[in-house]
């Protein structure tokens, strides 16, 4: 049974999200919080063998989705079920929102097999595992299009065109819209101060 709390980071690639992990875990620190600060794909040895494929490697869109969750369910069964079990705060940068977006949004996979999926991996009812608060860094897609162009040698994600980009933000948006009690939408094309206060707003109120 999950006693911790489970927080989520999502949003486009440039959204900014990255930048404030560290402001959350710090804020969660002060307050005798033990924090696991984890990522995904990846978070586990198996998930980064796998992060690394998925990043880089051309895979039809069905093959990309099914390994997302395969490094999801490795996710959950080393790092994620036990730190909430013992009573911590789990900080991920992403999760299964990100899968909505980028492959359902953005690749087209159908949602009703992602569904499935999310059901297989997390559970369903009283007991699935999902997120307690997911904040949505949102960007215009022109913003996170130029920090990237600014940003490291991009991933196969990052090199996408812009109509991949207005997928997910919108696909993004509407799970946003239809659960306003477990998303909190950060607009983040603001000052990284103004963004980070309002993290930290939202980190209080936990």
């Amino acid at each position: 049974m999950k006693t911790g709390k489970f927080i989520t980071l999502e949003g486009m690639d440039g959204a900014g999200k990255s930048t404030h992990i560290l402001t959350i875990v710090a804020m969660l620190k002060a307050r005798g919080v033990e924090v696991v600060s984890t990522r995904e794909p990846g978070g586990t040895q198996l998930g980064e063998k796998l992060r690394a494929l998925l990043l880089h490697e051309p895979m039809h869109p069905e093959t990309e989705t099914l390994l997302m969750f395969a490094a999801r369910r490795e996710h959950i069964a080393i790092v994620i079920a036990p730190a909430l079990a013992r009573g911590a705060y789990v900080l991920s940068d992403r999760f299964t929102d990100a899968t909505y977006a980028y492959q359902c949004g953005g690749r087209g996979v159908d949602m009703y097999k992602i569904e499935l999926l999310e059901q297989w991996v997390q559970g369903s009812g009283v007991n699935a595992l999902q997120p307690d608060v997911t904040l949505l860094f949102d960007v215009p897609v022109e913003v996170s299009v130029q920090r990237l162009s600014d940003a490291r040698t991009p991933d196969k994600f990052e090199r996408e065109n812009a109509e991949f980009f207005h997928q997910l933000r919108s696909t993004y948006l509407t799970r946003a819209a239809n659960d306003p009690a477990r998303f909190r939408v950060v607009d983040a094309n603001q000052s990284l101060e103004r963004v980070k206060k309002l993290v930290e707003e939202i980190i209080a109120t936990l």
